[in-house]
């Protein structure tokens, strides 16, 4: 895994986040997937990092990285077979389940930072989870 430093270029928020590989870095860029948490803009690009050279103490990390992962994956196989899929609907599916006292499972999906900010001053309780792509697992 590895971790980059980005910006928005719209709205110069700056924000860490772990991609997979260098590679899975640019099909992501390539495919217009990485967006700001702050504004939702596309224009994310990676800043001036410094790299960490790994060192024989590391070794344990790259271990705990995949253990990390696995965890992760057990997680999402957990989520899939007990919620519902909602996809760029989380906000609003989340609303509907808390004002009008639908009876249902839980739900999972996508929602930009600032939806989930909405919904907690709304008092709407939501969680943020790393997620694997399916293609990685």
């Amino acid at each position: 895994m590895i971790k980059y430093s980005l910006e928005c270029k719209k709205c110069s928020s700056q924000f860490d986040s772990w991609f997979l590989s260098s590679k899975e870095y640019e099909r992501l860029k390539k495919k217009n997937l990485l967006n700001c948490l702050e504004c939702n803009s596309n224009s994310v690009e990676k800043t001036l990092m410094a790299p960490k050279i790994i060192g024989k103490s590391d070794k344990m990390n790259t271990k705990n990285n995949k253990d990390i992962k696995n965890t992760i994956i057990k997680y999402q196989k957990f989520i899939k077979e007990n919620f519902n899929y909602v996809g760029k609907n989380f906000a609003f599916e989340a609303r509907s389940i808390h004002y009008d006292k639908k009876k249902t499972k839980g739900i999972y999906g996508t929602a930009s930072l600032k939806e989930i900010n909405e919904l907690k001053e709304e008092g709407i309780e939501s969680n943020i989870i790393p997620w694997v792509n399916d293609k990685d697992n």
